[in-house]
């Protein structure tokens, strides 16, 4: 601390015993934002949470049973099931949208245990589920999110052209 005269001159300048220097504090309290940040990028990274998703194709391929993966498809027309006992939603993911060919093996069920589905998902939505896939052989995807894409307003017209 410091003390001053009456007269205004500098008498004494000490610190207690026993204080840490301002910069002493802002070096630790750094140190600990640093600790704090690592420890959630590694939390984060342990739970694949900077992966992309995975098409169906690369998800069968991996053949990773219970482990947690984000699959990119399109909901298959008529097949969203609202099980309101249950809260959940069942429903199909196909690799490709509809109106082009696909075989049955293109096909993932999906179960969401919510009712709870973004406004975008309806049939030929394009989305992204989170989740595992369980079960033997095909398996099932039990999906713990839905991200439904918003459809592009600028579609290519018949001929090429593009229309607004």
């Amino acid at each position: 601390f410091t003390e001053l005269t009456q007269g205004g001159e500098l008498v004494a300048s000490k610190r207690e015993e026993g204080s840490v220097s301002k910069g002493m504090q802002i070096a630790v309290g750094a140190f600990l934002v640093v600790i704090l940040l690592v420890w959630f990028g590694w939390s984060q990274l342990e739970e694949g949470a900077f992966v992309y998703y995975k098409s169906l194709e690369e998800l069968r391929a991996s053949g990773e049973m219970e482990s947690a993966a984000r699959v990119h498809g399109f909901v298959v027309a008529g097949s969203i099931e609202r099980d309101l006992s249950a809260k959940v939603v069942r429903f199909h993911v196909r690799s490709t949208p509809e109106g082009t060919p696909a075989s049955m093996e293109d096909f993932l069920p999906v179960v969401y245990s919510s009712l709870e589905t973004p406004d975008l998902f309806t049939d030929g939505a394009e989305v992204v589920v989170e989740g595992r896939l369980v079960g033997s052989d095909r398996g099932t995807f039990e999906a713990t999110h839905i991200l439904a894409k918003c459809p592009s307003k600028f579609e290519a017209a018949p001929g090429g052209q593009a229309a607004l």
